[in-house]
């Protein structure tokens, strides 16, 4: 192996490996991804990584105690320095373009490369981390050469480390690899036979056709002695079936002795193992091997001098490109830095600060609106959420008394705004119509009927099923509606965060023209300009810490007001529907027209307006199949709404009673709707008197005299509907009633006037009265508050430094270009 005391590298490939380098810790300080030809070293653990990167640096470092990139990727930058007859290693800062201080001795090496994979380690709470180390190298004997090194891929975890480091692994190596303008130096151990090759698919998954894949066979002294004649010797040299016509491994061998010695002894024993080689394949088979073929791959002299020349090559193709991006990226960041200056030059003017944020905040509210009423920007697929979704984030889960799982059509899709909206509304309709009249106690009924009938008159029975009617809906229906307030409220506070990435989205369209109009001005006039602008469009408020989080609270604090009155109001329609005055028990035909129109049906779609339309995948075969949680229309089982125009069935609850000996249980009244006299529908069907409508209903018979039973039998002995069962059935009726009048007439218009009707038309002013409807020094405080100035200077710090490497960095690529 020939020194690099006599390099023949030119001072222009000087130069621009220079270049590259300095922009290589650009990109990892500032987070910038810029297509730098890189190598990127991979293959399995014990496979000889870490030994070929100690030859290529010309001294060892005692990588092998810590493992070296085993956890964290390490990137070496190389550099031939004549005057460096002794190692310099400088490590740049973490999140900083800097380099430290030159460490001469390998052991503090170690100890640099262990100490900052073990606290990033620890304060990520990761087994495996993709930020890289950079490690600058100049010594008078390594080539100028950059190689990032990855972590080994294994099969099984350390103990100790979680079971997925090896997945974890093999997902950090694969996205540091793949990029297109990285070269893959992909090293195997010569004992792995090419089929069995545990790594190789891995590889090809990263490069299928292997055109950007230098492939090693490391420990190549440990395969000399197997080869016996030129044939088997070639045949293993080719690889051929393997890795492709076009591609040619390197077979490289390195010194086995670990004892410590001086680095030109280590640079030695390189030399030697290499002419070794050479010579037991020359001496040592039979026939030798075709040298004209495979000379040039062979041995870790040949490969050093290939990585150096290939990656000079990629360095000149790509300065062309790397130049024009340089131009792109100075220039966007000279952007960033004049919008932060009229940030912060605006935080002293309060006039143009108030006018700007009365402009963002109104802003925000319109955007609110268009969200409401419809819209499908950004998209749904990101921002909107299924039903499931939403009943888990909101922390409300499901309906209250209700047992059934409630789905609503179009469920599974992601909705935000006004049709999520809508669609909640479905659903406390759906969650509505599936609760029955529960059942009552016979002694509650003796309470509430032996009270009624001691004021006289005949109505008894119907008041009393009244009463227990009104009593079940003020308990079953109060949660439900305040379960449908908070749930609509979750959906109207997710629109915040919605409404932002919609206006930072509207917003960059006109960015740049305005910037560009502003660089060209630069005058007293420029700020004349800004405040146009900002007519125009609204200002981008980033960095203005205190205003977003007040601009938040206030919103949020809407939202929940908005809920507050809301149950308040439903709450009131529910008190009034089951007021002893509501004629809502009584009325039968008020869903026959008049004042109100037609009622709703749960189980039809002609009266539920838009969601009646499945648009899931689920539901294009049968539309409505388990979306409303409603049997089909003709099931015994489905009670609907009594008073129409047709045969109404209505389940009624019975609790069995000891003193009761004729079992009744949950009989279907089937009552015709219309006339006054009553069909027997036999077996378990009872008979009903029409309750609403008829007034004249027969009271009751009760018996005087002799026991004065109240729930026996007929004069004749016969089985009858007893006045239990009589009212269990009737107040099941009037409570269909309350809940289809509290619902149709009431619930629905209310939740939408009280909800969507102030966000369209209220929120501008109530935002601004919370914000700006206070003195300068107040409203100030939203800008000068703890942590707002400061977020904003230091981000012009990092751009600042940004803005000075990324130009420093364009100079020199100009000086470069020029020599090509």
């Amino acid at each position: 192996m020939q020194s690099h005391s006599q390099d023949p590298a030119t001072s222009e490939s000087r130069s621009r490996f220079e270049a590259y380098n300095r922009l290589q810790a650009a990109a990892v300080a500032f987070g910038e991804k810029l297509p730098i030809p890189e190598i990127v070293a991979i293959g399995g653990q014990s496979d000889g990584k870490r030994s070929l990167l100690a030859a290529l640096l010309g001294f060892r470092f005692n990588v092998r105690e810590v493992e070296m990139g085993t956890r964290r990727p390490l990137i070496l930058q190389m550099v031939h320095d004549v005057s460096a007859l002794e190692p310099r290693c400088r490590f740049q800062d973490e999140d900083s373009e800097e380099y430290g201080s030159p460490i001469v001795s390998a052991t503090a090496v170690a100890d640099v490369i262990r100490s900052r994979t073990e606290a990033l380690l620890r304060k990520t709470k990761t087994a495996v981390s993709p930020k890289p180390i950079v490690m600058r190298a100049e010594y008078a004997h390594s080539p100028n050469l950059t190689i990032i090194d990855t972590p080994g891929f294994v099969l099984k975890a350390k103990k100790g480390e979680p079971e997925t480091t090896p997945d974890e692994i093999l997902s950090m190596v694969k996205s540091l690899a793949s990029p297109p303008h990285r070269i893959l130096l992909f090293l195997q151990q010569s004992s792995v036979e090419w089929c069995s090759s545990l790594w190789l698919d891995a590889v090809r998954e990263i490069d299928s056709s292997f055109r950007r894949t230098i492939v090693v066979v490391s420990k190549f002294d440990n395969r000399l002695k197997v080869f016996k004649d030129r044939g088997e010797v070639d045949r293993y040299l080719s690889a051929s079936g393997y890795l492709g016509e076009n591609t040619r491994p390197y077979f490289v061998a390195l010194p086995k002795d670990r004892t410590t010695v001086s680095n030109d002894e280590f640079r030695r024993q390189i030399s030697q193992v290499d002419m070794d080689v050479i010579r037991h394949l020359r001496e040592g088979v039979k026939g030798g091997f075709d040298e004209e073929k495979f000379r040039s791959h062979i041995g870790f002299g040949s490969l050093r001098d290939f990585l150096e020349s290939e990656l000079q090559k990629r360095y000149k193709d790509a300065a062309p490109a790397t130049l024009a991006l340089l131009e792109q990226r100075c220039s966007e960041v000279t952007d960033d830095m004049l919008r932060m200056d009229m940030k912060i030059q605006a935080t002293s003017d309060v006039a143009h600060l108030r006018k700007a944020a009365m402009l963002y905040m109104a802003s925000i509210s319109n955007h609110v609106g268009a969200l409401i009423d419809g819209a499908a920007n950004p998209a749904p697929e990101q921002w909107g959420k299924t039903t499931e979704e939403e009943r888990g984030e909101s922390g409300i889960g499901s309906w209250p008394g209700v047992c059934l799982d409630i789905k609503p059509p179009n469920a599974v899709l992601r909705l935000y705004g006004g049709a999520a909206f809508e669609r909640v509304i479905h659903e406390f309709r759906c969650a509505a119509y599936s609760i029955e009249c529960p059942p009552v106690s016979r002694e509650k009924v003796a309470n509430i009927l032996l009270a009624h009938a001691g004021r006289g008159g005949g109505r008894g029975v119907t008041e009393a099923s009244a009463e227990i009617a009104r009593t079940a809906a003020r308990s079953w229906l109060a949660p439900l509606l305040d379960t449908a307030c908070d749930r609509l409220a979750f959906v109207l506070g997710s629109l915040f965060e919605i409404a932002l990435e919609r206006n930072l989205n509207q917003n960059s369209e006109c960015k740049n023209t305005i910037l560009d109009f502003l660089k060209t001005h630069r005058s007293p006039a420029s700020h004349e300009v800004s405040l146009i602008a900002d007519e125009k469009k609204a200002e981008n408020m980033d960095g203005y810490v205190g205003f977003h989080a007040a601009l938040r609270n206030c919103y949020s604090r809407f939202v929940k007001n908005l809920a507050k009155q809301c149950k308040q109001l439903v709450r009131h329609h529910l008190d009034s529907v089951t007021s002893p005055y509501s004629m809502a028990c009584y009325e039968s035909d008020y869903h026959q027209g008049g004042a109100f129109g037609s009622y709703y049906k749960p189980n039809q779609a002609s009266g539920i307006g838009s969601f009646c339309f499945e648009l899931s995948d689920t539901g294009r075969d049968e539309p409505m199949k388990d979306q409303e949680n409603i049997p089909p229309e003709k099931s015994k089982a489905q009670e609907t709404t009594p008073g129409k125009g047709e045969e109404t069935h209505i389940t009624v609850p019975e609790t069995p009673s000891p003193d009761q000996p004729c079992e009744i249980g949950y009989g279907l009244v089937k009552k015709e709707i219309g006339n006054g006299h009553h069909h027997d529908g036999g077996g378990a069907r009872k008979r009903v008197a029409r309750m609403g409508g008829n007034r004249n209903i027969q009271p009751l018979r009760i018996q005087n005299g002799e026991g004065g039973l109240l729930f026996g039998t007929t004069e004749n002995g016969m089985k009858s509907s007893s006045a239990y069962t009589e009212i269990c059935s009737s107040a099941a009726q009037h409570f269909a009633r309350i809940r289809e009048v509290l619902v149709e007439r009431s619930v629905t218009s209310t939740l939408n006037s009280g909800f969507l009707t102030p966000c369209r038309d209220r929120l501008v002013v109530a935002l601004g009265v919370d914000l700006f409807a206070v003195n300068d020094e107040k409203f100030m405080d939203m800008f000068v508050a703890p942590g707002a100035i400061d977020v904003l200077q230091n981000e012009r710090q990092q751009l600042q430094k940004r803005q000075k490497i990324l130009q420093s960095c364009l100079t020199e690529f100009k000086t470069v270009s020029r020599s090509l």
